[in-house]
């Protein structure tokens, strides 16, 4: 039932008990229960709005960094991704396995200075940074398993006949 009520919850956070309930054959005071255990457990760790932030009139700017680091002793690399998760710009901190890279970091700004900013005066000069490369994000077209809509321009080239 768990497994079940996350996926719910994961696609839709504003599902209600009774919804959700429902939806799997449960009954409503074992899923509200179940929710609440996984509450406390930690399991759900926070319910999210997904926003498509290029509609709105604001600019924001996303960036993928990848950095390059040194393995602390007896630490990994724990230390230096609790470090860089402490900093409100960072959206996510991320271990990889199979590229040349070692983290990859998510963060927002404002602009593309801003970020470039962020990255040059906050991540570049830590002790165990031994590398970074950012990479800025265009468009979105999928995120959490969010599709967005893509704007269907016209096409104003002016076709010419031979």
């Amino acid at each position: 039932m768990r497994e079940e009520i996350l996926n719910l919850l994961e696609k839709n956070s504003r599902l209600t008990e009774k919804e959700i309930a429902a939806m799997i054959g449960a009954e409503e005071e074992a899923v509200a229960a179940e929710i609440k255990a996984m509450e406390k457990e930690k399991i759900i760790c926070g319910y999210h709005t997904m926003v498509d932030w290029d509609k709105m009139p604001d600019e924001k700017v996303t960036a993928l960094i990848e950095l390059k680091v040194s393995p602390m002793r007896g630490e990994g690399f724990d230390r230096t991704a609790e470090r860089i998760s402490k900093f409100e710009e960072v959206s996510s901190v991320y271990l990889l396995s199979g590229s040349s890279s070692d983290l990859i970091v998510t963060i927002e700004g404002q602009t593309l200075k801003e970020v470039s900013h962020f990255v040059a005066a906050k991540i570049a000069p830590m002790e165990s940074v031994l590398s970074t490369a950012t990479h800025f994000v265009l468009k979105k077209y999928k995120d959490h398993s969010v599709m967005f809509e893509v704007e269907d321009d016209e096409d104003e080239r002016i076709q010419i006949m031979p």
